[in-house]
């Protein structure tokens, strides 16, 4: 059997941000390249990455996730990079364009959802248009959790 280690490594990284789903609801999602150093794509393919507090902001016509927390390699030297630097997002400017006008809305923010390896071996970061959720809409959310989980354990 010819395995593809850019594949197997694919599959395996998988980082999501679980709290997203709970705390918004996500309207629109995108798939957006990642701007990273060496030791920042090494890091992340031990899947040394939490995406707990990040969240995306335009700085001039750019778009960046900020508070991205990617560990430092445990083999780098002083070219080790910061562990939650700005980093820039790569997409094309129609899709800029859409996220910045549905941003400019009151209540709308773009938040990360999910991190990954795709089968190229590049670093993607699914981002989702936004908007917060009330304290009632996310007791609605246990409790379809909750039967759903009811359902399956009866099964």
């Amino acid at each position: 059997m010819d395995y593809n280690w850019q594949t197997i490594m694919a599959q395996s990284i998988n980082i999501k941000n679980k709290k997203a789903q709970f705390e918004y609801f996500l309207l629109d999602i995108f798939t957006a390249g990642i701007q990273l150093t060496g030791t920042e794509i090494k890091s992340l393919r031990e899947g040394k990455a939490s995406l707990t507090d990040a969240y995306c902001m335009f700085k001039g016509d750019e778009l960046f996730v900020i508070n991205l927390h990617i560990s430092e390699y445990k083999f780098g030297s002083h070219y080790n990079h910061e562990p939650k630097r700005d980093r820039k997002l790569l997409l094309n400017r129609r899709e800029l364009k859409k996220i910045l006008t549905k941003t400019k809305e009151k209540g709308f923010t773009v938040i990360p959802t999910l991190l990954y390896i795709n089968e190229n071996g590049l670093a993607k970061l699914e981002i989702a248009i936004a908007k917060g959720k009330k304290l009632y809409d996310k007791r609605e959310s246990l409790k379809i959790k909750d039967n759903r989980r009811e359902m399956e354990h009866n099964f």
